[in-house]
């Protein structure tokens, strides 16, 4: 990540209508509400984020990489994109995490523990590797829940989804 002048931290929060923002020393932002960087064309994000107190935007772009996205954040929308891996976003998610509609094979990054529901449907996922250990809301795939009935991941359940899946894409070929 390239460093960025005060100046220039404050010119792009300024273009990206982000306001109520703390710099820190590290070149990162606090922000005290919600960031909205959606349908911008953005491949990467402009800013590195630290914490974000309400929800992050980032859906129906062309990114590739998660690298300067919050470290803490309440809901995080980065669905409709290009990304092949969940590294370097959100590591505290306080509500819900939304990366459904991109290419990733795996959930290598994903926060290992989301308060809310993950969503992680419509991706070309081949493993479970990097997956969350805890959600407190729902696991879903293709639309299919994911979690037993004490809220826990069921993951022999996801691995059959997989396999059904895989089974199924090997026939219509």
């Amino acid at each position: 990540m390239n460093y960025l002048t005060d100046k220039e931290i404050h010119e792009i929060c300024k273009e990206y209508s982000i306001t109520d923002y703390t710099i820190n020393g590290d070149g990162s932002i606090d922000v005290d509400g919600n960031v909205y960087l959606s349908s911008r064309g953005l491949t990467k994000l402009p800013l590195k984020f630290n914490h974000v107190s309400g929800d992050f935007w980032c859906i129906n772009n062309n990114l590739t990489t998660l690298e300067g996205s919050p470290k803490s954040v309440f809901s995080f929308f980065c669905y409709s994109n290009t990304l092949t891996t969940l590294e370097g976003g959100p590591k505290s998610v306080g509500g819900n995490f939304y990366c459904y509609r991109n290419i990733l094979t795996t959930l290598m990054g994903s926060p290992k523990s989301i308060v809310g529901s993950f969503y992680c449907s419509y991706n070309k996922l081949t493993t479970l590797e990097g997956g969350p250990k805890s959600v407190g809301g729902g696991f879903y795939y293709d639309g299919n829940p994911i979690y037993n009935q004490l809220g826990d991941i069921d993951y022999k359940s996801y691995i059959k989804q997989l396999n059904r899946d895989k089974i199924l894409n090997e026939l219509l070929r």
